[in-house]
């Protein structure tokens, strides 16, 4: 697989990107495409004593999309930035997948712009996996659209699905609609008018899920509009950080405590790992024609290692494929809703 990457993406710039990209040439068989500016590019290479590196190559793009810009003011203004010619080489079958740690609003107008939406969605969803005490679930959307209808959530449980399907191989996954509670009366008029709607769209619906039931992973997709999909996102990692650092508190205030620790280093660094986004790289952007990962703006190089390699397992899997299939086969129901109730 070619994965395209957007090599300034990100809070900390090239750094985390050019290791992530050289560990994955390393490692895998994929070639990494670097999207930005050359010059800058070739430099950090020589920094990490890879003058010429194999399985790499370099895409010039000259302008940058700002962290903290407009971003369809940024990306129709900046048509040589790594972000939008990125996703140009997706476009133009030059690269099987693209990633970046930028700008996640730049990033989906750039993906739009370039490669548009499958047919028939309506609005792309950021999907992104969560460790739970039974593996993971995705949560989607996760801060693409922050005021959703009932379709919305609707064809967001079938990406969700068929992602579960492509990268974690599992058949026929469960999908939950996030509520308050796990009765079908609960819920806001959001959640009420979902119901029907996401139990006739072919998924293997569960019920309503509670926000509690997410990290014990009762359902292996969890579907909300993107303003509560984010607060979750934001919640889960956050409480992982302080839980951590509570616990090394404690430890380093008695001395016996220091002990045990060290008797169990082991296995607590097996549970940060467990617990750390970094062994999924990013989050897909569902919806759109093409292979998009999302990373975090604190990236890391092994994130970025993962990002190459789960953007390769996607674009091997036909995922896209599988969800345009989908949505044609569902178009009607979600038509017919929309008349219904707009």
């Amino acid at each position: 697989m070619r994965i395209a990457l957007d090599a300034h993406g990100g809070d900390f710039g090239l750094k985390p990107n050019i290791e992530g990209a050289l560990l994955a040439a390393k490692k895998l068989h994929h070639e990494v495409i670097l999207v930005g500016r050359d010059p800058e590019i070739r430099e950090e290479l020589r920094r990490h004593g890879a003058e010429d590196p194999e399985h790499i190559s370099i895409v010039h793009a000259p302008q940058l999309v700002e962290m903290a810009a407009e971003p369809v003011e940024e990306c129709r203004s900046k048509p040589d930035s790594s972000l939008m010619v990125g996703a140009a080489l997706v476009k133009e079958g030059k690269a099987d997948a693209f990633i970046s740690a930028g700008n996640s609003g730049a990033i989906m107008v750039a993906a739009l712009l370039n490669l548009k939406r499958i047919p028939g969605v309506i609005r792309p969803a950021i999907a992104a996996p969560l460790p739970t005490l039974k593996g993971t679930t995705v949560l989607l959307d996760a801060g693409a659209n922050m005021d959703c209808k009932p379709w919305h959530l609707a064809q967001f449980a079938v990406m969700g699905s068929i992602y579960m399907q492509s990268l974690f191989k599992i058949e026929n996954p469960t999908v939950g609609l996030l509520s308050i509670g796990e009765e079908e009366t609960k819920g806001n008029t959001l959640v009420q008018e979902t119901l029907p709607l996401i139990k006739n769209v072919g998924v293997n619906f569960y019920g309503p899920v509670e926000g509690r039931d997410i990290p014990e992973g009762l359902t292996d997709v969890a579907v909300a509009d993107g303003f509560t999909g984010n607060v979750v996102l934001k919640l889960y990692e956050g409480t992982a950080k302080v839980v951590f650092k509570m616990l090394k508190e404690q430890i380093m205030g008695k001395f016996t405590y220091k002990i045990g620790a060290m008797l169990m280093r082991k296995l607590f660094t097996d549970m940060k790992t467990k617990m750390s986004v970094d062994i999924y790289g990013g989050a897909p952007l569902l919806g759109v024609n093409g292979v998009v990962l999302v990373c975090h703006g604190k990236v890391t190089s092994n994130a970025i290692f993962n990002a190459i390699r789960v953007g390769g397992e996607l674009a091997a899997s036909g995922m896209v494929t599988n969800i345009k299939k989908q949505m044609e086969q569902v178009k009607d129901k979600i038509s017919a809703a929309r008349e219904t109730q707009e």
